[in-house]
């Protein structure tokens, strides 16, 4: 696999979290940096492949926007109607299936089969990366992994989903436990 390309902006990705940066606060920066890093895996894994590139970018920021938006653990569904709503509105033209499949399967433990598998694929793959914090690394190096994350610095993010996960569940381990029901698929 060639060595990893870093794009420190993206057009698409600064216009779209602008829209939501008011809702998702104090935590934006975070969850803008891991926009950013799963983006990188996804169009790393998809050979940079530019017709990837516009779904990739709006699925990775609106993949978990339903927890700010909805207060909802179970942010999936909420995070699909958001983009699906978005696209329809602002005439972006991206493939409905595709986007909502994106986002859908981000969390899925094993391979997605099926239509438009390759990118909800790179999509699932790049998620997991980010969220193991590099442990599992789906085929990219540690090396490669290290320098998303030094550009793209965590910025809290983790912590902030067990914050949310206490304050929707109402402790951590019964938002645990409605996370893990209510966003991992099989």
């Amino acid at each position: 696999m060639s060595k990893i390309i870093i794009q420190l902006k993206r057009q698409r990705v600064e216009e779209l979290l602008a829209r939501y940066e008011s809702i998702i606060g104090k935590d934006f920066s975070g969850y803008r940096n891991h926009v950013y890093r799963t983006i990188t895996y996804a169009m790393h894994l998809l050979e940079h492949e530019l017709r990837y590139e516009p779904l990739v970018e709006t699925a990775f920021v609106y993949h978990d926007l339903g927890l700010w938006t909805d207060h909802e653990l179970a942010y999936l569904e909420p995070s699909e109607a958001l983009a699906l709503a978005d696209n329809d509105k602002y005439g972006w033209g991206i493939d409905p299936d595709a986007l909502r499949g994106a986002i859908h399967w981000h969390h899925k433990i094993l391979p997605y089969k099926g239509h438009h598998e390759q990118v909800i694929e790179a999509c699932r793959k790049a998620d997991w990366i980010d969220v193991s914090k590099g442990m599992l690394r789906k085929g990219i190096s540690k090396t490669a992994v290290r320098e998303v994350e030094a550009a793209f610095p965590n910025l809290g993010f983790h912590n902030t989903l067990l914050r949310l996960a206490k304050d929707y569940g109402g402790s951590l381990l019964a938002g645990g436990i409605k996370v893990t029901r209510g966003i991992v698929k099989w």
